[in-house]
């Protein structure tokens, strides 16, 4: 055996379900080793839907992820898809080829790429240290939620290895919360008259805890939109917080004296700028990582602690109470708790289809075990507001970096890691242009995918930021693709949609047998902007 295998086999003990790449002759031994060692590895077309993959992998399925990639280009490539995972502190090992002479035409500074993008970089530098470090890069991934780079030089990869890879994996520590922390919460939720939790990813794995809490201390349930889902069938969830929160969502919280942030940084997006937090409303930070304390909207108290286990241990302590709950203001979520319950004017005509038209046509026609990956973009409001998932594990959102063009391998990785349900890509055309490479991927692997792409024929974002003020719009508009005869060709069945009525074609795909992909091309109206845009641009 060899050092690259002595990786591939100890990881693969770690516990890893499945890793993505691209396969180089840097990386060929590793990944080989990997799925000798009984890892599923998923070809991409592009490093950068590899990491993507990956990313979304690791999100939806609780797992590790890992991507394994070529020296130089490979990892180059893979660099926004990287700093998307660091950026939202994705669990995530790269496995990287290391030219080390300089004289290489594959040689760069692999590690401080890595740390500029907000990973952590480790290298594995003898056979003798190879299995513990794997392991060490394991343990970070896993209990300081990062993603690390494990830089594999082409010499110390190619040395013998003598001994055992069939490693134990670490042991992964929990943060215990502390008493004082704790009991001052409780003494606030006992005060409080209005208190609204917000769960973000921190808090995806501790809905029943955060429910237990919510019913004694009184409190509204709502989530950042990267915790979509978490709280649905509740009589008191609010849905998302922040940009794409419904005015009902946006009133209440906004009326909060007390705010609890579960796992969440409130940052932004998810306070439209701080504005639904109320000046006079306490603000409380639940977090394992004590930094995101004062990100952002700063809390008055931070508690430092696992979400299930700090709401587990203020169950005990706090008192049953009606706070913000009333049946008044339960039927006002029944009656105004989704957008799809928000009259609007269907502005839907000469050719083209309202995006909310289609996006409420979709969530009526698709069924209701699926999981939606979101591009970023103009369009992406559409989707994430108006198509509902059942769960937190239905929602999967890679937008810590705002890049588009990784919402179609978002979509692969969470198929991978949920092959029970349905998967459902919501792509803009630039995105989906951006992504096209992986389109072959969906349709190799025989995903049974939904992509939905809403083509205004332009960059959107741009047009209708710098259109009403008169800037020439030539560099950000194209003229129309058939995007339907470009999926044909990669394998998929397609159906264009230029109003209702072409929802008929997705309705026959749902009840025929699936065997292929489907991209629907829905061309959508243009003529203004998305109104959660204009909160978004007040960040720019």
């Amino acid at each position: 055996m060899i050092v690259a295998e002595a990786v591939g086999r100890a990881l693969a003990a770690c516990g890893v379900g499945a890793a993505f790449g691209v396969v180089g002759s840097g990386n060929f031994h590793v990944t080989n080793a990997l799925v000798a060692g009984g890892v599923r590895f998923v070809a991409a077309r592009h490093e950068g839907g590899a990491a993507t993959m990956a990313d979304a992998y690791a999100r939806m399925s609780g797992r590790v992820g890992v991507v394994s990639v070529h020296q130089g280009p490979g990892l180059t490539n893979a660099l926004t898809g990287l700093t998307e995972a660091a950026k939202s502190r994705t669990p995530l090992i790269v496995l990287a080829g290391e030219a080390t002479e300089v004289q290489s035409n594959f040689h760069i500074d692999q590690a401080a790429l890595a740390t500029a993008v907000g990973a952590v970089a480790m290298r594995v530098t003898s056979a003798e240290e190879v299995v513990s470090r794997v392991a060490e890069a394991y343990r970070v991934a896993v209990e300081e939620r990062r993603t690390v780079l494990l830089n594999l030089p082409l010499d110390v990869q190619a040395a013998p290895f003598e001994g055992p890879a069939d490693v134990m994996p670490p042991a992964i520590a929990s943060a215990v919360p502390s008493v004082a922390e704790v009991g001052e919460l409780a003494r606030l939720l006992g005060a409080a008259e209005r208190p609204v939790f917000i769960a973000g990813r921190g808090a995806r794995h501790a809905r029943r805890e955060l429910e237990e809490l919510a019913d004694l201390a009184g409190a509204l349930l709502a989530t950042s939109a990267v915790a979509k889902g978490l709280f649905r069938g509740s009589p008191w969830d609010l849905d998302v917080s922040g940009g794409f929160a419904t005015p009902l969502a946006a009133e209440l919280i906004r009326g909060a004296d007390l705010v609890v942030a579960w796992g969440c940084a409130l940052n932004m997006w998810t306070t439209r700028h701080g504005t639904l937090v109320s000046p006079g409303a306490k603000v409380v930070k639940v977090d394992l990582d004590p930094a995101a304390f004062k990100t952002h909207v700063p809390a008055d108290l931070g508690v430092a602690g696992d979400v299930a286990r700090v709401a587990e241990a203020l169950a005990a302590q706090v008192a049953p109470r009606p706070g913000y709950r009333s049946p008044e203001l339960a039927a006002r979520v029944r009656a105004e708790g989704r957008w799809r319950d928000v009259p609007y004017e269907d502005e839907s005509g000469g050719g083209r289809i309202d995006p909310r038209t289609l996006s409420i046509g979709l969530d009526d026609l698709l069924p209701q075990e699926r999981i939606v990956a979101i591009d970023s973009g103009n369009f992406m409001g559409y989707p994430s507001m108006f198509v509902d998932v059942p769960d937190e594990g239905g929602f999967c959102f890679t937008q810590a970096f705002q890049s588009i063009g990784l919402g179609l391998a978002t979509a692969i990785g969470a198929a991978i890691a949920r092959p029970d349900r349905l998967p459902v890509a919501a792509l803009g055309d630039g995105g989906a242009l951006m992504g096209i490479a992986e389109l072959e991927t969906v349709v190799r692997l025989g995903l049974p995918m939904v992509i939905v792409v809403y083509d205004d024929e332009a960059y959107g974002a741009e047009v209708h930021h710098f259109g009403p003020h008169g800037h020439p719009l030539g560099t950000v508009t194209f003229p129309p693709a058939d995007l339907a005869a470009i999926a044909r060709g990669h394998g998929c069945a397609a159906v264009t949609v230029g109003g209702p009525g072409d929802l008929a074609g997705v309705a026959e795909w749902v009840d025929g047998p699936r065997d292929r992909p489907l991209l629907v091309h829905a061309k959508v109206t243009a003529e203004h902007g998305s109104w959660w845009l204009e909160e978004a641009f007040k960040g720019h």
